[in-house]
């Protein structure tokens, strides 16, 4: 599971027209873009870090608790004293919590929704909602042409990404291991087109975020609304049918561990002394080949791109026997191993462990 983290959706009241998006930290608060223009160019918030006990002091009162909707789940919500009893209900914002695409993460949300005013007391003056620790706070009103439906599915994507994995990253800043993948997340970010984790200048390429708004695009579809909005993320990151698919997968099929594939070749007189092993690696993260080669055998072991030509690391010798090499994948979906017969002919194993 990922680390806890403390994450804000800020805005930046300048002019008539306002957009507002989520942001995420560790243990401080982190700075919301928001669109502060008839163009809705990103501007940054650089506002205080969100302290832990804000929620615990503020001067909000709630009625609600633990909920069980109509799909049998039980949702955690509280609703501020503040808002009008006839339009904002803790048994409405359960249902619809228990309708937004989710897997079992929802049990461990506690929802607060509350009135703007509140928010800005709990997540900072210059907020529109924030998360944390499996604490979800979203204004029950309409800000600034801002549905609280669209706050609360961002935050939630959030909380999505701090319930998946994404080794060796963390999902909170690179987006869960699908749509990570699916995305380009460590390719982008080895070329310097995405900024993991960074809240000020680079808000717009930061890949949590960019994970949290293809999220709500993508329940927003489920549920029928086609508008489509992307004012706040980088056009590059915009959803294509792949990605959106895999940001679903990542919800209801979460990427648990990697997996292993074992391939044997025996080595003899009239056999081709170069061993192609085709390898199709549709997601980023660790690769790891283990070879177990004859004794008295020198052979070659080398991870290789598609073009067959480029070596990406050879394998070292770690036994007698056992020759192995780590490396990752950040971005190419097909490489190869390579195995040159040197030596002694006779069976060879080698091992794959790939995302």
């Amino acid at each position: 599971m990922a680390h806890p983290l403390t994450r804000r959706l800020a805005v930046l009241l300048a002019g008539v027209l306002l957009a507002a998006a989520l942001a995420a930290a560790a243990t401080v608060e982190r700075p919301m873009q928001a669109a502060a223009t008839n163009s809705r160019a990103l501007q940054a918030d650089l506002s205080a870090p969100l302290r832990a006990s804000r929620l615990a002091s503020a001067a909000v009162t709630f009625r609600g608790g633990p909920i069980t909707t109509a799909s049998g789940e039980t949702v955690v919500v509280r609703v501020s004293d503040s808002l009008p009893v006839e339009t904002a209900t803790p048994e409405g914002w359960a249902e619809f919590l228990a309708r937004v695409t989710h897997g079992p993460e929802l049990a461990q949300l506690t929802a607060y929704i509350v009135s703007f005013s509140e928010v800005q007391e709990i997540c900072g003056s210059r907020a529109l909602g924030c998360y944390g620790r499996d604490e979800l706070v979203a204004p029950g009103e309409v800000v600034a042409d801002i549905s609280p439906d669209e706050v609360v599915r961002h935050e939630y994507g959030h909380h999505i990404a701090n319930h998946r994995l994404n080794v060796p990253w963390e999902a909170i800043d690179w987006g869960p291991k699908r749509w990570a993948s699916a995305a380009n997340v460590c390719a982008r970010a080895s070329r310097r087109e995405a900024f993991p984790g960074d809240q000020g200048a680079n808000y717009a390429l930061n890949p949590g975020e960019a994970w949290a708004e293809t999220y709500r695009l993508m329940d927003e579809r489920k549920a029928g609304i086609t508008t489509a909005t992307w004012p706040i993320i980088a056009q590059s990151f915009y959803p294509n049918e792949v990605a959106l698919q895999a940001a679903e997968q990542d919800v209801v099929q979460p990427w648990t561990a990697a997996s292993t594939r074992l391939f044997t070749r025996v080595f003899g007189k009239r056999t081709a002394k170069v061993w192609w092993i085709p390898l199709s690696t549709a997601l980023d993260g660790d690769l790891r080949i283990s070879a177990t080669v004859p004794n008295g055998g020198t052979y070659d072991v080398a991870l290789v791109g598609a073009n067959k030509r480029s070596v990406v690391r050879r394998a070292q010798w770690v036994g007698q026997r056992v020759k192995r090499v780590a490396s990752s994948i950040c971005g190419q979906r097909s490489l190869f191993v390579r195995v040159v017969q040197k030596g002694a002919l006779g069976r060879v194993r080698v091992a794959v462990t790939t995302p």
